[in-house]
């Protein structure tokens, strides 16, 4: 009798040790995907803002050419979000999404994009959880003889997939 409880115990004991190191495997597992998924999540979430910034200089390059539109400056106020707000010390503090815009159509109307902006150069970007640091230059006619090499940094930060602040350091 004591040889068959032995053998059963034996038998229990395997079985009960083949199933903690399942579940450990299983729990192990489920951490590491998890993880990965995690990081996809950040590397998808960076490469987002990244195309955000993008689509930002591509249509304001397009603003500063002399046959731009009032579609062209729609556009990039279709990135920002409605409580948007643009800062720049220099040039007067905190702008309202509707100041800006208002700004920009100005300019358009007085000849202030004349085409003298030849490329948006970005030289270097940080990217952060909802928030994205640029350093660019402006390559302009007369600087581009001159071989000026100025940079500028902007701070964008981010709301539900919309640029909701522009900070210019510069």
């Amino acid at each position: 009798m004591n040889n068959f409880l032995l053998y059963i115990w034996n038998k229990l004991h395997k079985s009960l040790f083949i199933m903690i190191k399942s579940y450990i495997s299983i729990i192990l597992f489920l951490l590491l995907t998890s993880s990965i998924n995690a990081q996809e999540a950040t590397r998808s979430h960076k490469d987002s803002l990244n195309t955000i910034v993008a689509k930002y200089y591509e249509l304001n390059f397009n603003i500063f050419q002399v046959n731009s539109t009032v579609e062209d400056i729609d556009k990039v106020f279709d990135l920002f979000t409605e409580d948007f707000t643009y800062t720049h010390p220099k040039y007067g503090g905190v702008y309202t999404r509707e100041v800006l815009y208002n700004g920009y159509i100005r300019n358009q109307k007085n000849g202030g994009y004349d085409g003298n902006v030849l490329e948006i150069k970005i030289l270097n970007k940080i990217v952060g959880l909802n928030a994205v640091v640029v350093e660019k230059r402006f390559v302009r006619k007369e600087e581009e003889r001159k071989n000026k090499e100025e940079s500028d940094m902007t701070l964008f930060e981010f709301s539900n997939g919309k640029i909701s602040k522009i900070f210019e350091y510069w």
